[in-house]
């Protein structure tokens, strides 16, 4: 949370999961063109329904929403 990381990575299809200890987020496919950026920011926020359930289940936990530049 509150970090920033980029990593290189080659065109073509990839899946992005997040851990930060015990939380998780479900995994995200994505295609990455050429010369193209893709980004995701990471949240925790959830509706309380969810939240209580991601003591049970850690991968709801985090979110990663698509960001457009």
């Amino acid at each position: 949370m509150n970090e920033s990381i980029e990593i290189p990575i080659a065109a073509g299809d990839h899946t992005v999961r997040i851990h930060s200890g015990r939380d998780s987020s479900r995994p995200v496919a994505f295609a990455a063109v050429a010369g193209d950026t893709v980004a995701y920011r990471c949240t925790g926020k959830r509706f309380l329904p969810l939240f209580l359930a991601s003591f049970i289940d850690p991968a709801l936990a985090l979110v990663l929403v698509p960001e457009h530049e």
